[in-house]
């Protein structure tokens, strides 16, 4: 299996590598500092450089127990090295973007004891939806008068590994309605806000709350009896 670089550090943008498989939809690498995606985060994209050229990475897709780097361009051979460097700009803004949701996610667990039932993000804008049977204009300024004070807390984000049955005794690990951690998993992976959330998550994150930005939330709708949403934008302050 793939090792994922991006799990232990979010900030590293190159690489050198070996090529340990190729197939007609691209390559898989024994190492790679592209995120794969998951979690409603996108995978990465990129270039890979080998023999003085570049071929583009339009993402990574996990084929069996492949994590293969997409790509439409000719190829490197088996075994060959090759070195990435991912899109710096577009990790960066996810990065930003994953934090906020989480800096979403913990205020309203912490205030309303509420689960979150799904979302979605791209760069800079992100969507999480909610177990909630309303949600009013007063909610909605109450959540963003929250996650300002969060941002400018600045608060650190930290990442830790951690036996799956020493990870799963720390309280309500899991915030999704649904624990979507697969079976198999050995060890987890925890992010931290320091004072506010910790959750298992796989995901790239910025080092402290303040890196984030400004977060505005652009809109809410119901998507169900008891499923609310709320839209999020992050800007630069």
């Amino acid at each position: 299996m793939t090792r994922i670089l991006a799990h232990i550090d979010a900030y590293q943008k190159s690489m050198k590598t070996i090529v340990k498989d190729v197939l007609p939809e691209g390559l898989e690498l024994e190492e790679t500092i592209f995120y794969p995606g998951g979690g409603g985060q996108p995978s990465d994209s990129g270039i890979l450089k080998f023999d003085g050229k570049g071929i583009d990475i339009r993402g990574v897709k996990r084929i069996g127990n492949q994590l293969i780097h997409l790509t439409d361009d000719f190829k490197p051979s088996l075994g060959q090295e090759v070195e990435g460097e991912i899109d710096w700009d577009r990790r960066y803004q996810l990065m930003r973007t994953h934090t906020a949701l989480h800096i979403l996610c913990g205020v309203i667990w912490r205030d309303f004891g509420v689960q979150v039932t799904g979302g979605n993000m791209k760069p800079l804008e992100a969507r999480m939806d909610f177990e909630l049977e309303k949600m009013s204009t007063d909610f909605v300024v109450a959540v963003q008068r929250a996650i300002d004070i969060e941002v400018d807390e600045k608060r650190a984000v930290t990442v830790k590994f951690l036996p799956r049955e020493q990870a799963f005794k720390i309280p309500d690990l899991i915030r999704t309605k649904i624990n979507l951690l697969p079976a198999n998993i050995e060890e987890v992976r925890i992010v931290e806000i320091e004072g506010l959330d910790i959750q298992a998550d796989g995901g790239t994150h910025v080092y402290n709350t303040f890196d984030v930005g400004k977060i505005v939330i652009i809109g809410h709708q119901s998507k169900g009896r008891q499923n609310k949403r709320l839209r999020i934008r992050v800007e630069d302050v």
